[in-house]
């Protein structure tokens, strides 16, 4: 049996029991999996120091000498053990807590011994609690202690003794083993392009790093590998599916299109839309199945470049739709195509959860008999019951909303794929893009319609509320519409924030002179919607909401936008909010009103969206901020993969690289038949742990 193979539980100081616990808590199973279960930091134990040396701020010490006598303090529970320990100049107590009769079998006076542990300053002493304590006579020479790793577990596993440190001495343990040697898992050809360690000695030195160089050159080993082979994979899957699929070609821009370029069009295109308007025609006139993602910031005109593509489908002889992730969008993207499209003859309906059974049969009937030109709509659009003539295009918006299975499903829609163009205001970072979105084109529009003036955003605490009740009036008087967003529907016990009933009675009462709407996720469609009009048409000046607004609501009137407790909401959460206003000609703000109590974290986010109004910048910075996450495709959003090693917010450089390599890889040998490419060939078999075609899911 490989070794990498082989199952944990026979492995010293693991057993039965431990074996089960690192499956249910790490997933760790086998050899190669104990071994890719990476530490997450480093201590350096390759020096001592002097008790002389020690200052506050110093994360952890090793320290050299012998403990010259114990002392119990306390009575009962809050009992305590102290350890007097000399370095043969001066001394510092060590501390214990618990396991007070195992610390003074265990260890004995005037035994050389090693303490390594964290310093804290005590009544003006300084003190280790609960030090690491090994017998210098028993330990490697101080040159080959090196650096020592720390390993993540979670608390079940500490009940269980199964700690960092117990994690360390498993995988030591596996060393003699290692040192043998293991097979590569990447070419010699690629190892010597980038002057990278063979996986043997990257494992190593991952664990039991000699030196800060050589850690560094294993990590960059893991990192290329990891990365390389989600590009690798990736990379293989689009060449494959454009051998593939063929796509419907659509052959000319005919009237429908031209008709409304010329007599309906409200304003003029930006040269952003108009790029993208033609890399769209490009694509579908090419024979490729198009599968391209169009990534704009809030209010940019990405949902009229979608009408266009819908337009050169149905000139074409298709049918399109377009599929949004809320009832409120859906409906918000039909009546605006309905007002664009004007008499020009076009058939669209829309269809959601909401379209009652009559009306719902009729759109079957019309879509099956190719009456029905574009169909808008939610979820619904992925029943089986939804069947279409002739489907050439499909729009999905927001796509980070819906599961990579759901939006599979729309695939299914005609015997050969349709064109699909998957659409997002939220900004994604170029490396995430790469690895989340690798497989599609990526066209960006990054200019604002002309007109609009940028949001000016304000941080406010608390205690400025009468000022900002006073700007709303002014807004107000002046014909504009406000927004108030909360973070939660009703009062929490365990959360001190301002709900959203509370706000609405609350605002009822400060502005007794003007109407006020309420919407939140758990009203019924038709409350929500009705509630919705009423702020549209104007009857209503201020809207009360939860997040539910944060997607697509388009009231070109509203102004303002005041964001309650914005310190519980995520950067590209905020972002999409202020994304509500700044949709007409008038100048827009967004406040965001927050506690005092913020932490650098939350300060930074807040400074961000002060500081900038673009999206990009915002996701760059939340990326940094936030990380990617833990992120599955098939839960609503993100990475179909997780990342052990690798760091989207810092390895762009590396995924760039990585991503170039694949794809000389894969131009040079497609199915990666020869010799020196059947290793990756075997690690992409052993990748595939999901049933999940990603390559064919936009």
């Amino acid at each position: 049996m490989d070794f990498f193979t082989q199952d944990i539980q026979f492995f010293p100081g693991v057993g039965p029991k431990r074996a089960e616990l690192l499956k249910k808590e790490l997933n760790i199973r086998t050899a190669e999996d104990l071994l890719r279960h990476y530490p997450y930091k480093y201590v350096d134990r390759s020096r001592f120091y002097m008790i002389s040396e020690i200052s506050e701020n110093m994360p952890f010490i090793q320290l050299k000498g012998k403990i010259l006598r114990f002392e119990k303090v306390g009575e009962g529970r809050s009992q305590r053990l102290i350890a007097i320990f000399t370095d043969g100049r001066q001394s510092i107590e060590l501390v214990w807590f618990k396991g007070l009769k195992f610390v003074t079998e265990r260890y004995k006076t005037n035994i050389e011994y090693v303490v390594f542990g964290k310093p804290t300053l005590f009544n003006g002493k300084y003190n280790i609690v609960h030090p690491d304590i090994e017998i210098l006579s028993q330990l490697p020479t101080v040159e080959q202690m090196g650096l020592q790793p720390f390993y993540n577990t979670s608390e079940k596993m500490k009940t269980h003794f199964l700690n960092s440190k117990a994690i360390q001495k498993i995988i030591y343990s596996l060393l003699p083993e290692l040192q043998k040697g293991i097979p590569e898992t990447l070419p010699a050809y690629v190892l010597n392009r980038y002057g990278l360690l063979h996986l043997t000695d990257a494992l190593i030195n991952i664990h039991f790093p000699k030196n800060s160089h050589l850690l560094n050159r294993a990590r960059q080993r893991l990192k290329f590998e990891e990365l390389f082979y989600i590009q690798l994979d990736i990379v293989k899957q689009t060449a494959w599916r454009n051998q593939r699929f063929k796509g419907f070609v659509f052959k000319h821009v005919g009237n429908y299109f031209n008709t409304f370029y010329r007599d309906y069009l409200p304003f003029e295109l930006t040269n952003a839309q108009k790029k993208v308007i033609r890399e769209i025609r490009a694509d579908v006139a090419s024979g490729k199945q198009m599968n391209r993602l169009l990534q704009g910031d809030v209010g940019s005109g990405k949902t009229l470049v979608a009408l266009f593509a819908m337009l050169m489908a149905v000139d074409n002889g298709f049918q399109a739709c377009m599929m949004a992730p809320t009832e409120i969008l859906a409906a918000q993207h039909f009546e605006s195509l309905k007002e664009l499209l004007g008499n020009i003859g076009l058939r669209i309906a829309l269809l959601t959860g909401s379209t009652r059974p009559k009306e719902r049969a009729e759109i079957h009937e019309k879509l099956l008999n190719g009456e029905l030109n574009i169909l808008l709509g939610t979820h619904a659009l992925i029943e089986e019951t939804v069947q279409f003539k002739n489907l050439g295009l499909v729009v999905i918006d927001e796509q980070h909303r819906f599961g990579v299975a759901q939006r599979a499903r729309l695939w299914s829609k005609n015997v050969q794929p349709p064109h699909i163009l998957v659409m997002t205001a939220t900004p994604i970072p170029r490396t995430l893009a790469m690895t989340i979105y690798g497989d599609l084109t990526v066209s960006v529009i990054d200019e604002l319609p002309p007109g609009r003036k940028p949001i000016q955003t304000f941080h406010f605490y608390d205690n400025k509320r009468q000022a900002l009740y006073k700007f709303m009036v002014k807004q107000i008087e002046l014909g504009r519409q406000i927004y108030v967003v909360y973070p939660l529907i009703q009062e929490s016990e365990t959360m001190d924030l301002k709900n959203l009933e509370e706000g609405y009675e609350h605002l009822s009462e400060i502005f007794p002179q003007y109407k006020i709407s309420m919407v939140h996720g758990k009203m019924k469609s038709a409350e929500k919607e009705a509630e919705m009009q009423k702020f549209v048409t104007g009857k209503t000046q201020i809207m009360v909401a939860t997040t539910v607004i944060e997607v697509g609501v388009n009231v070109p009137n509203a102004s303002v936008m005041i964001i309650e407790n914005a310190e519980r909401f995520g950067l590209a959460q905020l972002h999409q909010l202020r994304g509500r206003v700044g949709r007409g000609a008038d100048q827009s703000y967004c406040i965001l009103l927050t506690g005092y109590k913020l932490s650098n974290l939350t300060r930074k986010r807040i400074e961000t969206m002060v500081n900038t109004n673009d999206g990009f910048q915002i996701a760059e910075t939340d990326l940094q901020l936030r990380g990617p996450g833990d992120l599955d495709g098939t839960q609503q959003s993100g990475l179909p993969f997780e990342l052990k090693i690798a760091n989207l917010a810092q390895d762009g450089k590396m995924l760039e690289i990585a991503r170039k390599t694949a794809i000389d890889i894969i131009e040079d040998d497609p199915q990666l038949q020869k010799n020196e490419n059947i290793i990756l060939s075997e690690q992409l078999k052993k990748m595939k742990t999901s049933s999940l075609n990603w390559s064919v899911i936009s």
